[in-house]
């Protein structure tokens, strides 16, 4: 679990050039007040947050998305820190419904709660991105996913956000995300808190991800890019994971009719095949090859 404990850890504020780590020893009840530090001590920040001289363009392919949320302190806190650092769309599954609407109460941050959606199930909240990262603490996991730090992860989602959508997933205040959460995950990405102490409150793990994210997106050098850009002649596009999950559906039919699965292993094995396309990352025109073969598959074996 990343985010299951009231106390916080550190919280890293930037000025400029200038960047000071503090460490901030406070309740879930101070986070809203907290989660703010970089605008108003830059001096900078406005209504949606998309002025911030350190949010790259490509933040508005985020997507972050809550999992099974309950305290609307912990809401207000993530809408008010993805606000300071330009990421503007909101995603909940399955809230608390009490959680959902006291949140709606967040300083700066009121906009982008009425404009995040809540949906209930999480197939549908990263149906149309590209790549779907879990926030993890580990602890006694069994990790069945790759697992990278904060650094490497933000500058991976960074360069995805180029060309489509990302999700980054938070899971509940007590319980982080389920097995069957991370199932719909390409990969998992830790905060490196020290071992005696993991778990963050969410609201400012939520701001210590948004800001890695953002700063590494604006650090990218225009020229690399530009020669980049050169040297792939154009961006890949990766496939939505609605196309995936269409995919992942037709193979699973085509697995039951030919028998490979039984009926009780059905679940499991729906997991594990999950799993496996997400860790292919594929990009849109090969996905949709694939989704062809195989259904083109499955209707041969419908005509037996």
């Amino acid at each position: 679990m990343l985010v299951a404990t009231k106390d916080a850890t550190a919280v890293e504020t930037v000025c400029g050039d200038e960047a000071k780590a503090e460490v901030l020893r406070t309740s879930s009840s101070d986070v809203l007040r907290m989660t703010n530090l970089r605008g108003e001590a830059c001096g900078v920040g406005g209504a949606d947050g998309l002025e911030l001289g350190a949010v790259s363009r490509e933040m508005k392919n985020l997507r972050v998305v809550l999992v099974a949320t309950r305290n609307p302190l912990n809401v207000g806190a993530v809408a008010r820190a993805m606000s300071n650092f330009g990421a503007m769309e909101l995603r909940a599954v399955r809230p608390y419904e009490k959680a959902w609407r006291e949140a709606k109460s967040a300083v700066g941050a009121g906009e982008l709660l009425a404009r995040a959606k809540e949906l209930a199930n999480l197939a549908e909240a990263v149906a149309d991105c590209s790549l779907v990262v879990g926030t993890t603490a580990v602890g006694n996991r069994e990790m069945k996913h790759s697992l990278r730090g904060l650094d490497e992860g933000a500058r991976l989602i960074g360069k995805r956000m180029e060309t489509g959508r990302v999700a980054v997933l938070f899971g509940s205040e007590k319980w982080g995300l389920s097995n069957e959460d991370l199932s719909y995950c390409h990969w998992l990405m830790r905060i490196p808190t020290r071992v005696e102490h993991r778990s963050m409150n969410l609201g400012q793990a939520a701001a210590v991800v948004m800001y890695e994210i953002g700063s590494k997106g604006e650090a990218k050098s225009s020229e690399i890019v530009r020669l980049n850009a050169i040297a792939r002649g154009k961006k890949a596009e990766f496939a939505e994971m609605e196309t995936v999950e269409r995919i992942g559906e037709a193979l699973l039919e085509a697995l039951r009719k030919s028998g490979y699965i039984a009926a009780r292993g059905e679940a499991k094995a729906e997991e594990k095949l999950r799993r496996m396309l997400r860790r292919f990352s594929m990009e849109a025109a090969d996905a949709e090859v694939l989704l062809g073969m195989v259904r083109k598959i499955l209707w041969k074996l419908e005509q037996k």
